[in-house]
């Protein structure tokens, strides 16, 4: 019955389409402020896997401390490793850039320029560097450990069997005990 008024009054699919596409939409706007559409889950259920991407070289203080003004590009390069960016237009720069992009953690990046004159150090610039504690502590993940909550009333845990003490001492196995003779019995 319901079909056939539908077909009397609405003579075409967008009579039928229009309520039912205003319907859905009506909802978008509230949709995005839940947790329900974070683009980080799938409908706040699924997380999806992303793998940790490191670039560049990790250049802390304690790595810092050793580039002094006049080393050459060969002990620059054995301290700090080859530059990320060695640019042919800027010969007399270094460009180390390090950034880490770790799930769990918030995303890092630092940059250690140095210049040369006459293939010696003359000076750097550096964004803040963290020793290297600090640079440990910060891509570290956090643990967070759920408590256990006992699902017992306080009458049902008192009725648990406790297991009996038993010695840490290892008792000898029950049964006969077995003698092998040698392997090599009878020769001399």
């Amino acid at each position: 019955m319901l079909l056939f008024s539908i077909r009397r009054h609405c003579r075409s699919l967008a009579c039928v389409a229009a309520p039912l596409a205003l319907l859905a939409l009506s909802g978008c706007g509230s949709w995005r402020n839940t947790k329900w559409s974070s683009p980080e889950t799938l409908f706040g259920l699924i997380q999806p896997y992303q793998i940790d991407v490191v670039q560049g070289n990790v250049v802390t203080q304690e790595v810092m401390a050793q580039i002094q003004p006049g080393l050459g590009r060969t002990q620059v390069r054995e301290i700090l490793g080859s530059p990320l960016l060695a640019d042919a237009f800027h010969a007399d720069r270094w460009d180390y850039v390090f950034s880490i992009r770790r799930q769990g953690v918030p995303a890092q990046q630092r940059r250690v320029t140095v210049f040369f004159k006459d293939d010696m150090v003359e000076r750097f610039e550096a964004d803040p560097l963290p020793s290297e504690r600090e640079f440990v502590a910060s891509i570290d993940k956090p643990t967070v450990l759920k408590p256990v909550v006992p699902n017992l009333t306080d009458a049902e845990m008192a009725a648990l069997p406790i297991p009996p003490k038993t010695d840490a001492t290892r008792k000898a196995p029950l049964g006969a005990v077995r003698a092998y003779p040698p392997l090599e019995a009878g020769r001399p």
